[in-house]
């Protein structure tokens, strides 16, 4: 599972197509709203609205993105997986968290356990934190829609991080926002993507698949469909060794692939998808996407 890091930069780009396609990119400029969004620079792009008409939506998306960190943000003190990982019990959680919880138990079974979020203690680790338990294991962690618990004999040393799931989820809700609003041509871009309809020339949404460090390894065409990356080395910067941010659950897990990419129907499932599979040889990678309708193995680089 990887920790994230929060500089990560959200882009929302979609066409209200009101006019003939070709005539909205003629007509108006889109209408642009720049801020902070999950403790991320954004930007979001609205073509075929004039500003006035897209402020509401940019509101809108600002409070949905506001919301979602309140359930799984991990620097909100008072956000729902906080709340977790301290007491270790939650409850009435909410819906979201539930979804959320639920798709990570499909991955965690199709990947044979690679997909685990209580690696959370792990992370603390390696960063230095103090009075951190090493208590792990998905079989640990019980939710039903009255509550969410860790039931490890020594349930106050686990942990809960959705960093390998979330940023998908909250991306095909954005996504779904958006489309309730009347845009159906809209591609949202937070790491992980999702690409519905096409552009405003009528043409497919086009996105690259890029290393940590920029180098460009695949183009490809994206529509009604979700592709999320993970590479879990990353360079430091100056003369400091690279550190991985995905963490193998188990000592029968470990980091196999340099970089893996995959698209699905959500960007949820790309997401945990794409963290899990580095932890998995290629054999073991198609034998978990045969297990999940609709994926598709976009990019794999073996861990040099």
């Amino acid at each position: 599972m990887k920790h994230l890091n929060r500089r990560r930069f959200l882009t929302i780009s979609a066409a209200a197509f009101s006019l003939p396609m070709q005539a909205v990119a003629a007509t108006l400029p889109p209408a642009r709203w720049r801020g902070i969004a999950l403790g991320a620079q954004a930007e979001l792009q609205l073509a075929g609205l004039t500003q006035s008409q897209a402020d509401p939506i940019f509101t809108a998306v600002e409070n949905e993105l506001s919301r979602l960190e309140n359930i799984f943000s991990l620097y909100r003190e008072t956000s729902e997986i906080r709340r977790l990982n301290g007491a270790g019990l939650l409850t009435a959680p909410s819906h979201e968290l539930l979804e959320v919880l639920s798709i990570s138990n499909m991955l965690n079974s199709a990947t044979d356990g690679a997909f685990d979020p209580t690696v959370q203690t792990l992370w603390q680790i390696a960063v230095g934190a103090d009075s951190v338990g090493t208590a792990t294991g998905w079989t640990h962690l019980q939710y039903s829609s009255q509550r969410v618990e860790f039931t490890h004999p020594e349930a106050a040393k686990m942990g809960l991080t959705l960093n390998g799931i979330a940023q998908g989820y909250i991306t095909d809700k954005i996504a779904g926002l958006l489309r309730q609003k009347g845009l159906t041509n809209v591609l949202v871009d937070f790491g992980e993507i999702i690409a519905n309809g096409q552009r405003s020339t009528g043409q497919d949404w086009r996105v690259g698949i890029e290393t940590p460090d920029g180098q460009r390894v695949k183009q490809m065409t994206l529509t009604d469909r979700a592709l999320a990356t993970s590479a879990p080395i990353m360079a430091t910067g100056g003369s400091a060794r690279p550190t991985s941010h995905i963490f193998p659950p188990s000592a029968r897990h470990q980091l196999r692939q340099g970089l893996v990419s995959v698209s699905a129907p959500t960007a949820a499932i790309a997401d945990g998808l794409s963290t899990a599979c580095c932890l998995l040889s290629e054999h073991q990678i198609q034998v978990a996407l045969e297990q999940i309708p609709g994926t598709r193995l976009e990019a794999l680089q073996p861990l040099i």
